[in-house]
């Protein structure tokens, strides 16, 4: 894998008569960056995602990787469906072979790769996301989280530049967040780029280095603190805001935390605070 950036530039996506999904939406994620992508349900998440893959072709504007625009011809969407990569919510959606070893396999076969190199790739894939022993066993038996990772280490298979994931921690208990999380920083040691779309303000803010938020059909974005320490913005997208940011704000108020950017997460925030005579560390 090599670094590579995705953006989207003035994208424009309607379904019949009605007002657009998403009205001149830009996106700029950098190389080997990771952004997650915020959103109420119908915001348009999904539909700016599948445009990024080449899954949807928008009315107007352009998606490019490198500065290169995406070409919806056969050839076009192929090449660039080996560079970027998406991972649907439901992974039943994209799940179809008997076994693990056959569906993380299906991809790199269809590259046209050898027996050998395809086996090499599940095997690379499944260690990445710590799945090796779910190898042999069939689809229909994993839990919901195994089946989500399966459906991820087959979009690594493929050994993407980029990788898009809608909602992969939705319905997950927090042990398999925490796994699916570190499966996600094992990727960006391997140089992907990582794109991943969620509903929890506080997993986003302690998670990504930048953030963007779908909101009246557009996007904005910035830095994790700067977008989701603003109040007006995350009104108008019906989000909350992070816990640790309001936490963090009072108690700078309160003369308890010093100037400088606010804490990220409860590691940060705990050592912020002032040492207290007689207050236990």
């Amino acid at each position: 894998m090599s670094h590579r950036a995705l953006a989207a530039d003035g994208l424009v996506v309607g379904y019949g008569q009605g007002l657009p999904v998403l009205d001149g939406a830009s996106l700029s994620v950098p190389a080997g960056r990771r952004l997650a992508l915020l959103g109420a349900n119908g915001s348009g998440k999904t539909t700016l995602l599948r445009c990024l893959s080449g899954a949807l072709r928008p009315t107007a504007g352009a998606v490019t990787v490198d500065g290169v625009p995406l070409a919806h011809s056969r050839h076009g969407l192929r090449a660039h469906r080996q560079t970027v990569q998406l991972v649907l919510q439901d992974p039943d959606d994209q799940l179809f072979s008997a076994s693990v070893a056959q569906d993380v396999s299906f991809g790199p076969l269809n590259l046209g790769l050898d027996d050998r190199e395809a086996r090499a790739r599940v095997a690379e894939a499944l260690h990445l996301l710590a799945i090796d022993s779910l190898s042999g066993r069939p689809t229909h038996q994993l839990s919901y989280g195994e089946r989500k990772r399966v459906a991820i280490a087959g979009a690594v298979a493929m050994r993407p530049c980029v990788l898009l994931l809608d909602e992969p921690t939705a319905g997950l208990d927090p042990s398999a967040v925490t796994e699916t999380l570190a499966a996600l920083a094992r990727l960006q040691e391997n140089d992907s780029t990582v794109v991943m779309s969620t509903h929890d303000v506080d997993l986003a803010l302690r998670w990504a280095d930048e953030v963007a938020v779908v909101v009246d059909r557009t996007v904005v974005q910035g830095r994790p603190d700067e977008v989701l320490g603003n109040t007006a913005l995350l009104e108008r997208a019906r989000l909350d805001r992070p816990w640790v940011l309001t936490v963090g704000a009072r108690l700078r108020a309160l003369g308890l935390l010093p100037e400088g950017p606010l804490p990220r997460d409860a590691a940060d925030l705990l050592a912020g605070l002032p040492d207290r005579p007689g207050v236990p560390s």
